[in-house]
């Protein structure tokens, strides 16, 4: 399900910022299943979901003079006889093919529809996207910092900043041509894993093909959102890691 939030708190005409959230409320890795071990842990891996809904009910609360929507994607990946397979093509609503070679890099799906929806509806003056997306993130980055991939130079800049004032740190990954190449298909447009080398990357550069040129930004907080570390901002296993950075980047740089 694609739940939509709002709140307009600038003026009627002006552009919404947009908040985009992975929600895969439970993820067994589905036929390409997860190793039993830690599997309970994937309850948290609705976290963006959770980060996006954390932002929008505290610019409300605080009535912040801007327009922000927020879109999270809430589903569940199970083993069923009528799961998506390895191998199986499907059609984005952007109407590019996917080629699935790993039913469990099932949160970029996710995500594809509800970027390309959220471009399409809102016309947003910014994307900014959260996931649990990948393990290759925390092989990269560990526990410190979130990955942060962008097509906007001036937006990495903002949340870069944002994250260290609200000592929720980011560290900006590469984005290029030749990453993009790695995830074509020989039977659809892309296909939706291309094993380990540049994991986080390559997801990334999946994303990238449905934001159609808007200024975007995609954090992989598989790291941050659950299961990091205590500290003076994580008092618990999953601690709404990106609400308080993403605050202060609208509170920062884009308040009326």
């Amino acid at each position: 399900r694609l739940v939509v939030m709002q709140w307009r708190g600038g003026k009627d005409d002006s552009q919404p910022l947009a908040f985009v959230g992975k929600g895969v409320v439970f993820d067994t890795g589905g036929i390409s299943i997860k190793p039993a071990a830690s599997m309970e842990d994937m309850k948290g891996d609705m976290g963006g979901a959770a980060a996006v809904t954390g932002l929008m009910h505290t610019l409300a609360s605080r009535k912040a003079p801007v327009n922000v929507v927020g879109v999270i994607g809430l589903v569940e990946n199970m083993p069923s006889s009528t799961a998506v397979r390895p191998g199986d093509i499907v059609k984005a609503m952007s109407g590019t093919t996917i080629e699935v070679i790993n039913t469990d890099a099932e949160g970029r799906l996710v995500l594809a529809d509800a970027l390309w929806y959220t471009q399409d509806r809102f016309k947003p003056r910014f994307m900014v996207n959260l996931a649990t997306l990948t393990g290759a993130i925390i092989v990269a980055l560990g526990h410190e910092h979130a990955g942060l991939f962008s097509n906007n130079d001036e937006l990495a800049i903002q949340l870069l900043n944002a994250g260290l004032n609200a000592n929720e740190k980011l560290w900006r990954m590469p984005l290029s041509p030749g990453y993009d190449k790695l995830i074509e298909s020989k039977f659809a447009d892309i296909r939706n894993s291309v094993g380990r080398p540049a994991g986080s990357v390559t997801a990334a550069q999946f994303l990238q093909r449905f934001v159609n040129n808007v200024p975007w930004a995609h954090l992989d907080i598989a790291g941050m959102a659950f299961g990091a570390a205590n500290s003076e901002t994580n008092a618990s296993w999953a601690p709404g890691f990106g609400v308080a950075l993403l605050d202060r980047l609208v509170r920062d740089y884009y308040q009326s």
